[in-house]
């Protein structure tokens, strides 16, 4: 008789531990720690996948070690945050929320894909017919695309062995079970155990695989961080609900930055290519208001332009309430704090309020000085100027310090028809400055203050 074993899992991290804790040790989070029972297979054998797994050692010396042979997937965005193209034998996983667009962008780019290739969509969630009703209304009529709605893996690897396409879509992995596993499908352990399957297929029959992976509405995530060490590629859906913007981010790329994003509009017709993010970040911008100030920040390669809001009102309790989306919360506490010492600002007596539009999050330290410029603005009620970008980290002792790929950033702020850009004195004499841009160099927070209103 097999041989039972319980092992405890994190739903955010995908942490095993050998009992059940309150607090994840790995993550840190709060009564995410669930029990799962594991049988042991009967045979004794590993559970994978039979397709062409003959393989042998080799002498590192006689590896070839050319460049990885990419291939475009039609879509110029998808392309830039998987680092150039797809990589054949590569494993992507697609993760994101319930209704983001992942499966809208998969079936999408088939169109591109089929040319001269052979593509497998296999849905264990959509029926063929669905599956082309939907492509009907995305355009999506390619020849070499093949369609399979399955859940069972062991029939997935046949229809593989039989068709032998060059590409796998699998959508999703929640949705795919093995046989030998008596969990129940979408459970860690059969997500994992198919996962594993399928990176075996790709690395030893080259084929690139494509793997949706969902997140829970509720937070608890049966799949995408469990899988991140396994896959070669980890991008996420991002956006606001709210709104028809898509980000398109990479968690993980060994073949390329993983500071890529891609931009997506969803429209009637499906997911749309925004190439220019920075013009759809800045549409509807007020004019003279106060509370407002542009920043420029790197995203890989990529220089973008978000605009930062602040609203600073009179507090009528006696803690202050700090409130940020779109930035991080700590830095937002610490940039104020540091505006009270230095620039004599006395924000604790007042409420602060900061939103980043666009649903962009701005994690690099070049959105510093423009996030305490609209903080002074909207305390100060005074506006910066509408042609004004702003760019510089801010030290505890209130200084500007220098930021990486200035010139990039300079370009792009005048590529936008801005007139005016603040940025640190320090390392900037070698800068190459574009025509018709005036460029505002200073030290330190009190000054910036100062030059900007």
């Amino acid at each position: 008789m097999a041989k039972t074993k319980t092992v405890f899992f994190c739903t955010q991290c995908g942490n095993e531990t050998p009992k059940w804790m309150g607090k994840c040790p790995a993550c840190g989070a709060y009564n995410t720690i669930q029990e799962h029972v594991e049988k042991a297979n009967p045979s004794g054998r590993a559970m994978v996948s039979s397709v062409g797994m003959s393989r042998k050692p080799q002498i590192i010396s006689a590896v070839d070690s050319g460049d990885e042979v990419r291939f475009s997937t039609g879509m110029g965005e998808l392309d830039r945050v998987l680092g150039g193209g797809a990589v054949v034998g590569s494993l992507v996983l697609v993760g994101g929320a319930p209704g983001i667009g992942k499966s809208t962008l998969l079936l999408q780019i088939c169109n591109s894909l089929c040319q001269g290739r052979r593509v497998l969509y296999v849905s264990g969630e959509e029926s063929e017919r669905q599956l082309k009703l939907r492509a009907e209304r995305l355009g999506v009529n390619p020849e070499s695309l093949y369609i399979l709605s399955e859940t069972r893996l062991s029939d997935v690897m046949e229809a593989v062995e039989e068709l032998k396409p060059d590409i796998l879509i699998a959508d999703s992995v929640q949705t795919l079970y093995l046989d030998t596993n008596e969990s129940a499908p979408g459970s860690i352990s059969q997500v994992k155990d198919c996962t594993m399957a399928l990176m075996q297929l790709s690395k030893s029959s080259a084929v690139t695989v494509f793997v949706v992976g969902h997140i829970n509405k509720d937070g608890n995530i049966a799949g995408p961080k469990v899988l991140e060490h396994m896959v070669d590629c980890v991008m996420y859906f991002e956006g606001d609900p709210n709104t028809s913007y898509r980000l398109l981010r990479a968690a993980k790329n060994r073949f390329g930055s993983t500071n890529e994003i891609g931009v997506f509009e969803m429209v009637d017709t499906g997911l749309k290519e925004v190439p220019n993010p920075s013009q759809m970040l800045l549409e509807g911008r007020p004019e003279g208001a106060p509370g407002t100030c542009v920043a420029c920040v790197m995203e890989g390669t990529r220089p973008v332009l978000a605009e930062v809001q602040a609203l600073v009102t009179k507090t009528s309790f006696q803690v202050p309430r700090r409130a940020s989306d779109g930035f991080d919360y700590n830095r937002a506490v610490l940039l104020m704090a540091v505006m009270e010492k230095r620039a004599g600002m006395k924000l604790s007596m007042f409420d602060a309020y900061i939103n980043v539009i666009g649903g962009l999050h701005l994690d690099e330290p070049a959105a510093d000085l423009p996030v305490a410029l609209a903080i002074a603005s909207s305390y100060r009620d005074c506006p910066v100027a509408n042609d004004m970008a702003v760019i510089g980290e801010v030290g505890l002792t209130g200084e500007i310090r220098a930021v990486s790929n200035m010139n990039q950033r300079l370009a792009e702020v005048a590529r936008l028809g801005f007139t005016k850009v603040m940025i640190p004195k320090l390392g900037s004499d070698k800068l190459d400055i574009p025509d018709g841009l005036t460029v505002y160099r200073v030290r330190n927070l009190r000054e910036a203050i100062e030059v900007a209103m």
